[in-house]
């Protein structure tokens, strides 16, 4: 069975000690190139991972990804691709509304008087609901992340 090795946390604590991955490696009793894989994010197997922590002195699971915190950083990582399309969107949907209103003035000083003023006022409402829906969004998924 393989685990998930967090690379970063393997990577950062043998720099810190200030030893190449061939150090590691002759700590640790396994290949250079296991090292090598593990730190580019590859999967460990259970006793490569218990080599490495015997040479690093920690516990074994102190060297695996917490699965808690890697399901957080997913769902903090999609919220915030939510949050920039559902901006983007409304940024998009102002424009148009802007190039829609001028539009709107251009057929009303043609035709006289403002008769272009009922879907003015309910595409208006429409995007102020846009903009509701945009900060509530915004809200809701920045108070789930905590």
């Amino acid at each position: 069975m393989a685990f998930k090795a967090d690379a970063e946390k393997i990577k950062r604590w043998r720099e810190e000690r200030h030893w190449s991955q061939e150090h590691l490696a002759d700590l640790a009793g396994i290949g250079l190139r296991t090292v090598q894989r593990i730190e580019n994010g590859e999967p460990a197997s259970r006793e490569t991972l218990m080599a490495l922590a015997a040479a690093y002195n920690v516990d074994t699971m102190a060297l695996c990804i917490d699965p808690d915190a890697e399901a957080a950083q997913i769902i903090q990582a999609k919220n915030t691709k939510v949050r920039a399309a559902l901006r983007l969107s409304f940024w998009i949907h102002l424009a148009s509304f802007l190039l829609g209103a001028l539009v709107f003035a251009g057929i009303s000083v043609g035709v006289g008087g403002f008769v272009m003023f009922w879907p003015l006022a309910w595409w208006t409402m429409g995007l102020a609901a846009h903009g509701v829906t945009v900060i509530i969004v915004y809200l809701v998924t920045r108070f789930n992340e905590q």
